[in-house]
């Protein structure tokens, strides 16, 4: 109830879902899910870490490359804090029709590779992951902030800010001097 002057004036409630992504201030504030369907908070899981975040494919002409190159830098500076989290999605060309069981297993055998495999997400549109529209937002694209194909990739630093994006054809091997300079707690 509201007090005007003497009288009391009857105020009208009601319920007001407010969006993660407008309330989120960095990376560690999402809740996702993992390959099995768990729910997983990003700031349990990464706290004081660097992270990659990359959605990925099993089909695409980049997968190969992506896939060989982030196995490699994962395996360089895993011990240093360095994570990747993937999140494969089917928006682009259908090029990952897979289960996420069937990801996982495709990229352990072919690649001998096992990053944190997340849920299969949508990346753009109204129906867009509550992350993806996040990190799009602190990391807009060129052109335009949508995602525009398999493998863009965002790097996060040790307190959950998002610190650079880097489009499709952009190599992880090219990623090192950031992710280097991000792992020493230096900003880009």
């Amino acid at each position: 109830m509201l007090q005007i002057g003497r009288g009391l004036v009857g105020v009208a409630t009601r319920s007001i879902r407010i969006s993660p992504l407008i309330m989120a201030k960095n990376f560690y504030e999402f809740e996702v899910k993992d390959s099995q369907g768990n729910p997983i908070k990003l700031g349990e899981k990464y706290k004081g870490k660097v992270v990659i975040v990359v959605n990925v494919a099993s089909e695409c002409g980049l997968t190969n490359a992506n896939y060989t190159q982030m196995k490699e830098l994962l395996d360089k500076y895993k011990s240093q804090g360095l994570e990747v989290a993937a999140f494969p999605c089917n928006q682009f060309g259908g090029q990952e029709p897979k289960c996420e069981l069937d990801i996982k297993n495709f990229v352990a055998d072919k690649f001998k590779f096992e990053p944190d495999l997340f849920g299969k997400v949508k990346v753009n549109g109204d129906d867009a992951d509550p992350l993806w529209k996040f990190l799009k937002k602190e990391q807009g694209g060129t052109l335009l902030d949508a995602i525009k194909w398999n493998f863009t990739k965002f790097l996060v630093d040790r307190e959950g800010n998002i610190v650079k994006r880097y489009g499709p054809t952009h190599e992880p091997k090219d990623m090192v001097k950031d992710v280097e300079k991000v792992l020493a707690g230096s900003k880009l």
